[in-house]
């Protein structure tokens, strides 16, 4: 059995990646998933060990990682990363340091090839109610949900590469599959896919103008796409409350594994699955 992490949404708290370190050099996986939302906010410092770290990729995440291929050597996991609407892209240009590196591969809308495995990384969320737009998308339209503010709007730290205006997570994700087998696909996900046991928001009762808000903040887009592909795993965050709020953590579509690593207390949560058998899966939550 080859064992798999998958964590996501860790926003730049320091003792959650401490946890991560040491669950990984105990267990040893062989591959290690982070799903986006991974820094604290842009002008915002934290402290680590009561000293200052000011620029979080270059003084903590990279040295960070560097001291666990250091420890474990040859045991070093295959890492897959991707940012998520929370991550100021503007820090992009240090995920890609960290892959020149060779400590982990940074997918955004790319695919790479492992032994019998494509690895997919899709960070861009449907609109959501926060200003900064460098990872949100209109989802398979140009309809915005009452409260939500719309990807033409907000800010972004860096000139988007795409039409803010027309560019959908319908036509990326087309383009990014194509024709592509997707038996042994797994796609590495900022959101979760709409109306399921991952997308579940904590919403109850709340209007913009007398109108309901939907408690399902998922991606239409990525529904249509797993039930349509069926790829082999789908892995998820972005919506930290679900599986408080839903009883669940994975989801099957089809022949599809769908887990979420998002969490919404001060545990560092683990998603352990087995690649060869994804049914075999667990979600750990380790306190600090």
């Amino acid at each position: 059995m080859t064992t798999c992490y998958f964590v996501s949404d860790l926003h730049g708290n320091t003792r959650k990646y401490e946890l991560l370190f040491a669950e990984v050099i105990r267990n040893k996986p062989s591959f290690l998933f982070i799903g986006g939302d991974l820094l604290p906010h842009i002008h915002r410092s934290v402290r680590q060990s009561g000293r200052l770290v000011p620029d979080f990729m270059r003084d903590f995440i990279i040295p960070g990682f560097k001291n666990l291929r250091r420890q474990l050597g040859c045991n070093y996991p295959e890492v897959f990363i991707i940012m998520g609407n929370d991550d100021h892209r503007v820090e992009e240009q240090a995920f890609r340091e960290g892959e020149s590196l060779e400590l982990w591969k940074y997918l955004n809308r790319e695919k790479f090839r492992f032994g019998p495995y494509m690895i997919y990384g899709y960070p861009f969320v449907p609109p959501t109610p926060f200003l900064l737009k460098d990872w949100e998308k209109y989802d398979v339209s140009r309809f915005t949900d009452p409260g939500c503010v719309p990807p033409t709007e907000g800010f972004r730290t860096v000139d988007p590469d795409y039409d803010t205006e027309y560019d959908t997570i319908e036509k990326d994700l087309k383009e990014l599959a194509g024709d592509d087998d997707m038996e042994k696909a797994i796609f590495l996900f900022h959101s979760p896919p709409y109306q399921t046991h991952l997308d579940r928001a904590a919403l109850d009762g709340q209007k913009i103008e007398h109108v309901p808000l939907d408690l399902h903040v998922g991606s239409i887009a990525i529904k249509r796409f797993i039930e349509a592909r069926q790829p082999y795993i789908t892995l998820h965050g972005h919506i930290h409350e679900s599986a408080a709020i839903t009883g669940h953590w994975e989801q099957k579509f089809g022949r599809t594994c769908a887990f979420t690593a998002a969490h919404n207390g001060p545990e560092l949560a683990v998603v352990r699955f087995e690649i060869d058998n994804p049914g075999d899966s667990e979600r750990k939550l380790l306190l600090p």
